[in-house]
């Protein structure tokens, strides 16, 4: 029977160095690269076989910063690949490498974005199986500003992962025996990551997750700012006598409501509703393991038939004032 092989998800901003690093695994450049990749649930994967016992795995995860697909699409696909492809199958991840440009003079909002649904989406669990790897040293012109970037971002945005068991690796010399010393300590069991949790143990959809809680938040976010600068764009408007900076600035507030659209219905897609809440206020303390049951109706004649860490909820009114509509939503 073959062994397990052992896979590693590479994950991080657009351009922060993940086709590079995984290159630099598979000996390749990156136009040759093809020829190790295959496709599972729309994540590239990159095989390297070291040995007849011994095979890696390397997984391009899709950042959430790409502007030719939604977040909410990228979030989907990862789940696919997490859950079904690779939870379901037994097959954990043995590690994770999150790439970070060394060279950043700040954290944009990307990188802060996909920095934050990152670590929701791996809970303390895994923590240990966690690299934050620096990334694009060879780039570096200032030693003194890297070292006292490396300081802030440990101290300060890294800090909650660090603190959880996540460790900071340099990718130094932009080599493969460096980037291969990266990965050499990341051959564990590996521990399932808190989206694979509760996507699959606790059966919670994907805007349930904690990480689909956060990207509702941050989308949420955005559609109040674009719709502040809709509103801005248009007093703008009205206090302006040139005609043509007015039609420049109606040209703009048009572009804008066209992505408020886009991004009222991303948000229309990750919205969870009352009765749903409700559910999950109920289920919150629920293992991962275990499975929260709500039972439609309470039959005194089987009693045994509700465990005691079973809830039993009595849903009471005068006919005809819908009970089932509220409790239907609840069953989802």
């Amino acid at each position: 029977m073959a062994p397990q092989p052992i896979v590693i998800a590479v994950m991080g901003p657009m351009g922060s160095g993940k086709t590079n690093f995984i290159n630099k695994l598979t000996g390749t450049k990156e136009e040759e690269a093809h020829q190790f990749k295959s496709y599972t649930h729309g994540i590239k994967e990159f095989t390297v076989n070291l040995s007849r016992d011994r095979q890696y795995v390397f997984a391009d995860i899709p950042a959430f910063d790409d502007p030719s697909r939604s977040d909410q699409d990228t979030f989907r696909t990862i789940a696919e690949w997490l859950g079904k492809n690779r939870y379901r199958a037994n097959v954990k991840l043995n590690g994770i490498i999150y790439t970070h440009r060394i060279t950043d003079e700040r954290m944009s909002r990307s990188v802060c974005k996909n920095l934050e649904i990152f670590s929701r989406l791996c809970g303390d669990k895994a923590a240990s199986g966690v690299r934050l790897v620096t990334t694009m040293w060879d780039q570096v012109e200032n030693k003194e500003f890297a070292e006292n970037r490396v300081s802030q971002l440990e101290t300060n945005f890294w800090k909650p992962l660090i603190d959880a068991g996540v460790r900071h690796k340099r990718f130094e010399e932009n080599s493969s025996r460096c980037a291969w010393g990266i990965v050499e300590d990341l051959t564990g069991k590996g521990e399932a990551l808190l989206l694979q949790q509760e996507l699959v143990d606790m059966k919670r959809k994907l805007n349930e997750t904690t990480a689909g809680k956060i990207l509702y938040t941050q989308i949420h976010n955005l559609w109040q700012e674009q719709k502040e600068t809709i509103k801005q764009l248009q007093e703008e408007a009205k206090a302006q006598k040139d005609p043509e900076l007015v039609k420049e600035l109606e040209v703009e507030q048009q572009r804008l409501v066209a992505e408020l659209r886009k991004t009222s219905d991303e948000m229309d897609k990750l919205k969870i509703s009352l009765f749903r809440r409700i559910a999950l206020r109920f289920s919150s303390n629920t293992q991962p393991n275990q499975t929260a049951i709500l039972r439609f109706r309470y039959e005194a004649a089987h009693e045994n038939s509700v465990a005691k860490s079973d809830y039993v909820i009595f849903v009471v009114s005068p006919t005809g004032a819908q009970k089932t509509s509220v409790i239907s939503p609840l069953l989802c």
